[in-house]
């Protein structure tokens, strides 16, 4: 066997692999040999069918089979010995007039290859790194959210703003019978609250579904309805009143603070507060953090230049799925597909020279880690290292699962590696003004 390579360019190759006969012939024999053994042929007794009649019946197939075998054991040996680092997979060259009778084969393979290039992480111009913080406003809001949770219900004869009302919506021509609960001010406008305020249980408050509610998602779930149903609804509802309640607030003693977060863990509003405040920025910081990660990811594609072998991957896309593609599909899918190869070969290079790696320690440390975090949220807060390394054994026994918590750790080194090399501009500010400034105005 003969193995060479033609470079096309610095993007493109082909590779020329030529079989000869007694690379395969003692292979091919052999399985035959035992097919005469085993061969059910009518007229001949199992064993005695004549060898010619078994090459006949079965040569091709076998000399194909083991030809085919022997090209991929000795491509995937040249790639990895010639350490070439391939885009996609090699693509037989159509051979439409092969002789398989020959003493010779010979077969073509067109190769992709990975560009050269560096990686620039220190960019002119800083990138912004969010610091987000909760506010007093944000922090006041969530302890009333959370005295109203464990606050007690207490009727009412009539309703005022800050009620709790339960009632049936109905509307008998589109069959709409449904009892909610809500608060007035879920409504769109002061105009449904007037409605409202003053009204009694029994009373029926004749209501239009458009603009009823700020969210067309509140209209969904009142009215029991499909999406798609909701869109555009502007129909005449009547709601009627079963129950009115006052929502007391709790007080914000020991009780309450011990509920919230185990006994004697917080012992004054003040620490109340500092609490929140802690748990809403660790929450905020894996918000930032991914923003972090997008931005530097965007940065890097766009401003890291190289060339890709475009022709060989699109006839590569158009071969490679259990669905062959037209020309068109699959240079629709190429364009589709162009910024994440790109990145995948922007993170490869930084993995590389960075050094990055992740051991199996790791992700089982990582996997513990999760598991703990999910525990705690059922109240197991110290659970023994026997049980968390019986689960985390489970978990990672699935290879979908060990793989997401593997590449969960590359990001994560990935953004300390840009965290310490990268342009980067701190910018502090609340979580509303980082949504606003993120996401605009919502």
């Amino acid at each position: 066997m003969n193995i060479t390579r033609e470079n096309i360019d610095a993007l493109n190759a082909v590779v020329k692999v030529d079989i000869a006969k007694d690379d395969y012939s003692d292979k091919v024999d052999k399985i035959l040999s035992d097919y005469r053994k085993t061969a059910n042929i009518p007229g001949f007794r199992k064993g005695h069918v004549p060898m010619g009649m078994v090459k006949k019946q079965y040569g091709k197939a076998v000399l194909v089979d083991e030809v085919n075998k022997l090209l991929q054991e000795a491509l995937n040996k040249y790639l990895t010995e010639e350490k070439l680092d391939v885009l996609g997979h090699p693509i037989p060259k159509p051979q439409d007039d092969l002789d398989w009778d020959s003493d010779k084969l010979s077969f073509e393979f067109e190769l992709g290859l990975a560009p050269e290039f560096e990686v620039e992480l220190k960019s002119k111009k800083p990138i912004t790194q969010y610091q987000i913080v909760a506010g007093d406003e944000m922090i006041d809001d969530q302890i009333k959210n959370v005295q109203k949770q464990y606050g007690k219900l207490k009727p009412q004869t009539e309703i005022t703003k800050d009620s709790e009302v339960t009632g049936t919506y109905t509307n008998e021509e589109k069959g709409i019978e449904n009892s909610v609960t809500l608060t007035l001010d879920k409504f769109k406008g002061k105009a449904t609250e007037k409605k409202f305020v003053g009204a009694k249980v029994g009373d029926v408050i004749k209501l239009k579904t458009k603009g009823l509610y700020n969210d067309d998602h509140e209209l969904m779930h009142a009215l029991k309805l499909e999406h798609d149903a909701v869109h555009g609804l502007d129909i005449e509802v009547a709601f009627t009143i079963t129950e009115i309640n006052e929502r007391e607030l709790a007080d914000l003693d020991q009780d309450l603070f011990d509920k919230l977060f185990g006994e004697g863990v917080v012992k004054s509003v003040t620490e109340l507060k500092e609490k929140i405040k802690e748990d809403a920025e660790k929450q905020f910081k894996q918000q930032s953090e991914q923003k972090l990660l997008n931005d530097v990811t965007e940065h890097l594609v766009e401003n890291t230049k190289f060339d890709l072998p475009a022709e060989f991957l699109t006839k590569w896309m158009q071969t490679s799925g259990e669905n062959q593609l037209t020309e068109d599909q699959a240079k629709e899918e190429y364009e589709k597909s162009e910024k994440s190869l790109r990145y995948q070969l922007i993170e490869g290079k930084l993995i590389t020279d960075n050094d990055i790696k992740v051991t199996m320690d790791d992700i089982k440390g990582q996997a513990k880690e999760m598991i703990k975090m999910q525990m705690a949220q059922f109240g197991q807060m110290n659970p023994s290292d026997k049980e968390l390394e019986d689960i985390a054994a489970r978990v990672l026994s699935n290879q979908d699962e060990a793989r997401r918590i593997s590449e969960q750790l590359i990001s994560q080194k990935l953004l300390e590696l840009y965290k310490e090399k990268a342009n980067l501009k701190t910018k502090e500010l609340p979580y509303e003004a980082f949504v606003k400034e993120v996401y605009g105005d919502k």
